[in-house]
């Protein structure tokens, strides 16, 4: 029961996660489009039902992984099995941290937790030291943790040449993906111009910054 309901809700965060991704990748076309894109599924996802019912997929799931992870210690053999609890473990980390970080710029600063919000943690100062692959890594754990999960669930449908093929090549789309987001994030595709409240400051407000 407890695996369906890890499968359940990750079916759930996963429908937010493919949005947000999106959101992230509109931002090739520019910082205006990226914020266009996030204004309009932002009325889906923040309201009273939706956002409660997020946020408490997110905690199950970590609670739920993290028992998985616990149970299954020293039994995992291979490298997709060993794949599948080492990327659980960090988006674990992951949502933990972000979730946080959000709903305290959102709550206690005041602050409008859009592409700035994310820009300002990969440009300013030391900060793209732990940014940098914090997000990278988030990404790429997730295409990761998801291949290896279907690559489970398929085991008996697809034969295992065509399954490692397949957990590989979605590992590779997520690399290529966070590579992809972390650029434009990091102002290496276009001059990014952070505004004061963004600044942390340690920047010229409304410079760009690289």
């Amino acid at each position: 029961m407890l695996h369906r309901l890890h499968r359940l809700s990750a079916l759930l965060i996963s429908l937010y996660i493919v949005f947000h991704l999106a959101n992230h990748l509109a931002a090739l076309g520019g910082v205006e489009a990226h914020i266009r894109f996030m204004d309009g599924y932002r009325n889906v996802y923040r309201n009273w039902l939706v956002e409660p019912l997020l946020l408490t997929c997110v905690l199950f799931q970590v609670a739920s992984g993290i028992t998985f992870i616990i149970r299954r210690r020293g039994r995992r053999h291979g490298f997709f099995d060993r794949a599948q609890a080492a990327s659980g473990a960090y988006l674990a980390f992951f949502l933990l941290f972000h979730l946080g970080a959000v709903l305290y710029g959102r709550h206690f600063q005041g602050l409008d937790t859009n592409f700035y919000f994310a820009a300002a943690g990969l440009q300013v100062g030391a900060y793209p030291a732990f940014f940098m692959p914090y997000y990278a890594l988030a990404v790429l754990a997730y295409f990761t943790h998801l291949a290896c999960g279907l690559r489970w669930l398929l085991r008996r449908r697809l034969p295992p040449q065509a399954l490692d093929r397949a957990a590989t090549g979605t590992m590779a789309l997520g690399l290529l993906l966070a590579v992809t987001i972390v650029a434009t994030f990091s102002g290496a595709l276009y001059p990014v111009h952070l505004p004061a409240e963004y600044c942390l400051g340690d920047c010229a407000p409304g410079s760009p910054v690289r």
